[in-house]
């Protein structure tokens, strides 16, 4: 008889949940199903995905319906998915007043710089996209390689914390991440 493994959720948590945590969302959607389900949200969240995320996602093959920009208040309500992990990725979310989340998720800070705010060129726009794309990639990839249910509380906290320190599309081998 094979034992089924509980699927975790996971909110990403940004201000505007236009770029950032729609990419994350959509990236450990599908780095990590069925283990993994991921969700975004934003403090003060922007009423709209942000184009340049779509087209990149769209351009990576990753499914873009239903993204879309939402409050943090719709995961602290009762009838919520249940948390297992939460993760800010931009500083500003990270220095905010979080709700309280039902069943005390774990949490870590994965920032990652706004490509929303850069201004230049289309070219210039699409890098800083790619390149918050690129760091999300490395850390989720380590993120979906965790032996989730054979670490400890305190040994896993340690890894998301770790992960949050991979900067970008480095080589794994430079970035280990000590087994516990």
């Amino acid at each position: 008889m094979t034992t089924a493994i509980r699927s975790r959720n996971v909110l990403f948590l940004c201000t505007g949940n236009s770029a950032r945590s729609i990419l994350a969302e959509a990236l450990l959607n599908a780095l990590g199903a069925p283990r993994l389900r991921a969700y975004s949200a934003g403090s003060h969240p922007g009423g709209r995905v942000n184009p340049f995320a779509i087209e990149l996602l769209e351009k990576n093959g990753l499914p873009t319906a239903g993204l879309r920009s939402k409050s943090w208040d719709e995961f602290a309500v009762p009838g919520a998915p249940p948390l297992d992990f939460v993760f800010t990725v931009c500083d500003r979310a990270a220095k905010e007043v979080c709700p309280l989340w039902p069943g005390q998720p774990m949490t870590a800070h994965w920032g990652i710089e706004d490509p929303a705010v850069v201004e230049g060129t289309i070219e210039q726009q699409q890098r800083a996209f790619n390149a918050a794309f690129r760091a999300l990639d490395a850390r989720l990839r380590l993120f979906v390689s965790l032996p989730l249910e054979s670490l400890d509380r305190l040994a896993l906290q340690r890894q998301l914390n770790s992960i949050g320190s991979v900067l970008s599309d480095e080589s794994f081998a430079a970035q280990t991440l000590r087994r516990e």
